[in-house]
């Protein structure tokens, strides 16, 4: 009951995906769609980007006054001693209240250089970003093309039982005439099982690809509709790695970390250097007295045990091994693009072999019928001639899926599968909305009314 549980189910969930009307057939586009707007992936890495936007608005806070309020009240008990010996107690409370405005008037470029390599990290973070919707696209590719070719697999797998149903009824008849024996029979037999089997295990992998499916996209596909035309590619593989090298998002990431790492290295130079800051103070104290003060400080490390020297140093450390990263990562993005170009010269090639295999194939199944007719073949002949096309059939199909897949795998070794590129005609997350709203490290309500709607409008605040 367990087995025919399990075959039921299967059946009863590929009824579902036939019974979806035409009418609502899905394209490659809408599938990709979907995925952008439905990623977790993408919606968690937007969310680094804000949090990235909002270091920009800590670093440009730091060049700015602090303004502190502070309210206290001491009350004092204590026990004196008059010159005569007398003994008595005393208890006092004292209140002041001060407002202080601190302000660095100096310090050699430390904030500024702070707030550029900000700025630096939110660049990086957004090519990132860009990389990960590759990533995501990608998938949803995947899983289009895997699903189709799942179902094409399952006709073919189908269209198999169907023929060796007929081969086992015509071995049947002539066997009761007599010109085959009873082992001709059991052979079709025994292949026709082996084709039900080889169905049940494609109409798995289609149950398969369609979860996959659902894990990219955000829902089960309906009625997909044929592939659509392939996006245009270099025309040479040194065109398409030039052409990577130029446009990657995760090298352009790569270049503005250089950057960070430069700035972090003058940085480090400038916290060797002194300080000069300014703070003002306002207090009232209790019983009306008033006090304001001003005080510049100048303020040099002389001595702290050489953490700033080896501060300095891990600095210079971090930017050599940026800019070895950079190095590396065009290596690597020039290697993806020389795999992703291998893989669709070894793809077309198998499609013109599976093609020539196929008409050869038909053509050997076709003569080995006839030739059975008459007796000149056994009943295994033809089982096995029949074998040999549908693993051609099913090879070019094969074939013909990991091209089209493959040259969306070339579009993101070139860093161009992004929804922009593919000109898939919708709105698009603004990289740059939030930044502006944050990057003043805005603090008054009306600003922050205005960074709430900015929130909502890129879903942000969900």
């Amino acid at each position: 009951m367990g087995r025919i549980g399990n075959t039921l189910a299967v059946l009863a969930a590929l009824a579902v995906w036939a019974a979806a009307p035409l009418a609502q057939a899905e394209t490659l586009s809408d599938a990709l769609i979907a995925a952008y707007r439905n990623s977790n992936l993408l919606d968690q890495n937007r969310a680094l980007l804000r949090a990235a936007d909002e270091d920009v608005a800590s670093a440009m806070a730091d060049v700015r006054p602090v303004v502190s309020f502070a309210l206290q009240s001491t009350y004092r008990n204590a026990e004196v001693t008059n010159f005569f010996g007398q003994e008595f107690t005393t208890d006092s409370l004292n209140t002041a209240a001060t407002l202080s405005w601190d302000l660095t008037l100096l310090d050699f470029g430390r904030d500024a250089l702070a707030i550029e390599a900000a700025k630096e990290t939110v660049l990086a973070t957004r090519e990132a970003l860009v990389d990960v919707e590759q990533r995501v696209l990608i998938a949803a590719v995947q899983a289009y093309v895997q699903t189709r070719l799942s179902q094409e697999i399952v006709a073919l797998r189908e269209s198999n039982v169907r023929l060796i149903t007929q081969e086992l009824r015509a071995a049947n008849d002539r066997f009761e005439v007599g010109e085959i024996t009873r082992t001709d029979v059991a052979l079709a037999e025994s292949r026709l099982a082996a084709a039900r089997s080889e169905l049940a295990v494609a109409q798995g992998d289609l149950l398969v690809a369609r979860e996959s499916y659902k894990a990219a996209t955000g829902a089960y596909p309906g009625n997909l509709s044929a592939l659509p035309l392939l996006p245009e590619i270099p025309k040479t593989l040194d065109e398409a790695q030039s052409v990577a090298l130029r446009s990657h998002p995760i090298l352009r990431q790569a270049q503005h970390e250089v950057t960070v790492s430069d700035l972090n290295v003058a940085r480090a130079e400038a916290e060797m250097r002194p300080s000069l800051s300014a703070r003002a103070l306002v207090g009232v104290q209790q019983g009306g007295v008033e006090s304001e003060s001003l005080t510049l400080s100048l303020n040099q490390t002389i001595y702290a045990g050489g953490k700033l020297s080896a501060l300095y140093r891990r600095a210079l450390a971090g930017r050599d091994a940026s800019r070895a990263a950079l190095h590396q990562t065009a290596v690597t993005v020039a290697q993806n693009v020389g795999n992703a170009w291998s893989s669709l010269l070894v793809s077309s090639a198998s499609i013109v072999a599976s093609d020539r295999q196929i008409v050869a194939a038909q053509t050997a199944f076709d003569g080995m019928r006839e030739e059975a007719k008459v007796g000149a073949r056994t009943t295994l002949d033809v089982l096995n001639t029949e074998q040999d096309l549908l693993t051609a059939q099913a090879t070019k199909l094969t074939a013909e899926a990991r091209r089209y897949f493959g040259v969306y795998v070339l579009m993101q070794a070139l860093g161009l599968l992004t929804v922009g590129h593919l000109g898939l005609g919708i709105p698009t997350y603004d990289v740059s909305a939030y930044y502006n709203a944050v990057k003043g490290a805005p603090a008054t309500s009306a600003q922050g009314r205005k960074l709430d709607r900015v929130l909502q409008a890129i879903g942000g605040g969900n």
